[in-house]
């Protein structure tokens, strides 16, 4: 049975969710605010945060941020900001996902259960890449440019695990708005091609001459590096 932290201040809303989340058999841990969820998900560890973002005290986003500096579980954010920018800054700020309420309990399990199995897809990887300077260690979700930690946005690093994965295979742009995204935002390929710019910029490759990502114009992108993997160091 997984464990979800609610986060969540209107109490009638809270007992609603917990209710449903009951029904799909989760184990269910609650809190009406920020500095609460950041104890409970220090301590109890949830494998799933379902979070909305405006609660009293600190926000759902700062919460997100100070989450962030000490745990990589999945977080689902709930609110009824419905503006791209919203999404963005929620998604940058490294949330898994994001559903605008009102919704419906059946969409809040089904994103629960992906996240979950999104989760332990991650897990179960226990490989390192390694690429010339470059080295992806996908089960811990960092990467190193000759020895040097890369910072990476989550939106960053979804798109660098889906062009690992299909490594040689052209990814079509929607395939990877899909992969990285879910759903797709607004002005999709435009997002996409700034994106893989600030991510070959991280990665020190040239678009002129790529020796990691390389773009099939009008089509999409693939991982053309020669790779090897390598267990993880004990």
């Amino acid at each position: 049975m997984s464990r979800v932290l609610l986060v969540e201040d209107d109490i009638p809303l809270r007992r609603a969710l917990r209710g449903s989340l009951l029904t799909g058999d989760f184990d269910v841990l609650e809190t009406a605010t920020g500095e609460e969820a950041l104890v409970v998900a220090s301590v109890d560890q949830p494998e799933l945060i379902l979070l909305d973002l405006m609660l009293p005290g600190i926000d759902g986003l700062e919460t997100l941020h100070h989450l962030r500096s000490f745990s990589k579980v999945p977080v689902v954010v709930m609110t009824v900001r419905d503006a791209l920018a919203d999404k963005v800054a929620a998604l940058d700020a490294g949330a898994d996902d994001y559903i605008v309420k009102p919704f419906e309990p059946e969409e809040l399990l089904a994103r629960v259960r992906a996240n979950l199995r999104r989760a332990s897809d991650r897990g179960s990887e226990s490989t390192v890449v390694r690429t010339g300077d470059v080295e992806i260690d996908l089960s811990r979700r960092q990467v190193t440019w000759r020895g040097e930690r890369v910072s990476l946005r989550p939106i960053e690093m979804r798109l660098l695990e889906t062009l690992v994965a299909n490594r040689g295979r052209l990814l079509s742009h929607d395939e990877l708005l899909e992969a990285a995204w879910d759903s797709r935002p607004a002005s999709g390929h435009q997002r996409l091609r700034f994106v893989i710019l600030r991510l070959r910029r991280k990665l020190h490759d040239d678009a002129a001459r790529p020796r990691l990502i390389f773009t099939e114009p009008g089509l999409g992108y693939r991982w053309i590096a020669e790779t090897e993997d390598a267990e993880e160091d004990p």
